[in-house]
């Protein structure tokens, strides 16, 4: 990252489940085939249940995509290394990351994870910067060096890993302070009961102030320029 003059980064998390829209319609209609062959097979129901929870939530992928060109193409322009977006450097909502990026020819980076299943790094990512790890501990700690902002879009256990160590260091100011977005409002507060956290005096309410819930790519990426005081077109 040195050598290549990143300066800082903008971290990208989400699920590497959740696919584009045309491979998710593409799985769901697999599923659905497989589906009317065997109607009573409870896995083919699992599947075909997981594929159109998949189908429904495909259109994150599209957000996080535009996000990141929106972002990369506004600070890579003048060739400088600021806000690279960094991600997970998996598939699914990170490889929407990476591409969006790719999409408007900015670099971006990839840190990968050494896991029991096999995980590869998405085609999308700066060859230069695909980084792959061994330890979660080590990853973490090189998502957030560099980090200006924290954008993170639904994903599982290990999305909410990396929101929740970082709300954290920021909340007890072991970091500083850093805007954090939290793409589609609807999953955010279904998921996770926020307000319920202050009820039971777990956290003080300003604590719900240290993230912001969008669900725009522009209205998203226009939060993080007001923060540093950005005002440029």
């Amino acid at each position: 990252m040195d050598r290549l003059g990143v300066r800082s980064t903008i971290v990208v998390f989400g699920s590497a489940r959740v696919p584009c829209p045309s491979e998710a319609a593409r799985r769901l209609a697999e599923a659905e085939k497989a589906h009317r062959e065997h109607p009573d097979d409870p896995a083919r129901r699992e599947a075909l249940r997981v594929a159109r929870a998949h189908s429904d939530q495909s259109h994150y992928y599209d957000l996080a995509r535009e996000f990141s060109a929106l972002a990369s193409r506004h600070c890579q322009r003048s060739g400088c290394r600021e806000f690279v977006v960094i991600t997970g450097g998996g598939g699914g909502l990170m490889e929407a990351g990476n591409r969006g990026a790719s999409d408007v020819g900015a670099v971006s980076i990839g840190l990968n994870i050494t896991l029991p299943f096999e995980q590869i790094p998405n085609p999308y990512i700066t060859p230069e910067l695909s980084f792959q790890f061994h330890y979660f501990s080590i990853r973490k700690m090189h998502f957030l060096r560099r980090a200006r902002a924290l954008c993170a879009f639904p994903g599982g256990f290990g999305t909410m890993d990396e929101l929740f160590e970082a709300l954290t260091l920021i909340q007890t100011h072991k970091i500083p302070r850093i805007p954090v977005v939290l793409f589609g409002t609807e999953y955010w507060s279904d998921v996770i009961h926020w307000e319920s956290f202050v009820q039971r005096g777990l956290i003080s309410p300003d604590d719900l102030k240290l993230f912001h819930m969008s669900d725009n790519a522009v209205e998203g990426w226009n939060h993080i320029r007001q923060f540093y005081g950005d005002t440029t077109t």
